[in-house]
């Protein structure tokens, strides 16, 4: 439920509380994209430390009613800038309407969702304001930091969490002299929070004056291509790596999640050696899933990938390799090649076979069938 507020105009003085806790919610022709909705979930958390408000922008043209949707998800208030010349999205209007709410309202948390929007806007608005901005982090806590100087103590820093240094160590960034903190985050790293119809917010509308010094694109065609595979919403997935050799090998790997009622996943090193396309790729620069099921066929496991397939709820790794670290994650390992293994995997799951990994490859996947996915004998 949502009560709506007096319309706002930039450049006012606000009655409302400081310091809250904003989330982005990305939309894209009336359609709320998932990675916003995600946030509000990662946000509610944070807020809650904070003992703050969870607020969430919306910019666009005529998507005041998204609002209802984005405060059933747990946003305590949503500012909603709708205006013709948002309708689509370009850098500067949007990154005007984003500056302009921080500096009227301004929040001590800003995240913003790693999307190919996400990653034009975000370091638009931080260096507008003169913030830092963490990218593609895959954790947010709330905790106190100490200078390690000037021993001075920050309470309730934003600990910013990412890979760095190509994946080789966890880094944990924190902003302790300027607000509002930022960090933009990866599609699928946070959890969805359930939709709430009876939970309470506000609706605030926002109005933007945009100069014609900020209106120097036209948009004058959108094409849209939609994936090829919908990983996030998979339940099982059998994946390859490098390790699986060529890009005709690859059928192998189709061929193991036809069998299981399946989809196709790859390492970055499978993608860029062109074995498949990067719509398929899992890991901090592909996708995040938690399937029930991941099969990591031929895939060393590097941190990168970890970091995109390690919340699946069973993790079946086959590799020569039996030092791989993609063992140290997964609940049942293969030692062996793709090669041999995966043919007999098929004939015995499909035969109700008796060896030890079929056993364990038919128990898992009844206990995904149950959920109603259906398996190609």
């Amino acid at each position: 439920m949502a009560k709506k507020a007096k319309s706002q105009a930039a450049n006012t003085k606000s009655s409302r509380p400081q310091n809250e806790v904003w989330i982005y919610a990305e939309q894209s022709g009336g359609k709320l994209s998932e990675v916003g909705l995600e946030l509000l979930g990662k946000g509610r958390e944070l807020a809650h430390k904070l003992s703050a408000p969870l607020g969430a922008v919306l910019i666009g043209d005529g998507i005041m009613e998204l609002a209802n949707d984005i405060i059933a998800h747990g946003a305590d208030v949503v500012y909603v800038v709708d205006d013709p010349i948002v309708k689509d999205y370009t850098t500067r209007p949007y990154a005007l309407s984003c500056i302009s709410l921080v500096n009227e309202f301004k929040p001590q948390i800003f995240i913003i969702g790693a999307s190919v929007i996400g990653r034009d806007l975000a370091p638009r608005v931080a260096s507008s304001l003169r913030v830092g901005l963490t990218a593609d982090c895959t954790k947010l806590r709330i905790d106190d930091y100490t200078d390690p100087r000037t021993e001075k103590i920050y309470k309730n820093l934003l600990m910013q969490i990412r890979p760095a240094f190509g994946g080789n160590i966890i880094a944990t960034i924190v902003n302790p002299h300027t607000r509002p903190q930022m960090a933009t985050v990866r599609e699928g790293v946070m959890t969805m929070p359930k939709r709430n119809p009876s939970h309470r917010g506000e609706i605030i509308p926002f109005h933007v004056k945009f100069p014609s010094s900020e209106l120097k694109v036209k948009l004058v065609e959108r094409a849209v291509r939609e994936k090829k595979v919908n990983l996030k919403a998979a339940q099982i997935i059998v994946s390859g790596g490098a390790g699986v050799g060529s890009k005709e090998n690859f059928a192998l790997i189709e061929e193991l999640a036809h069998a299981l009622g399946g989809v196709v996943g790859a390492s970055r090193a499978a993608v860029d050696a062109g074995f498949i396309d990067h719509d398929h790729q899992v890991g901090q620069t592909g996708t995040t899933v938690r399937p029930k099921l991941y099969i990591a066929c031929g895939i060393s496991g590097a941190i990168q990938h970890q970091a995109g397939m390690a919340e699946s709820a069973k993790i079946i790794a086959i590799n020569t390799d039996s030092e791989a670290p993609i063992f140290k994650v997964a609940h049942y390992g293969i030692v062996g090649d793709l090669n041999v293994v995966i043919p007999r995997l098929i004939k015995a799951y499909r035969a109700g076979g008796t060896s030890t990994a079929a056993k364990i490859l038919a128990n898992e996947i009844k206990c995904v069938t149950t959920s109603g996915v259906e398996v190609n004998g």
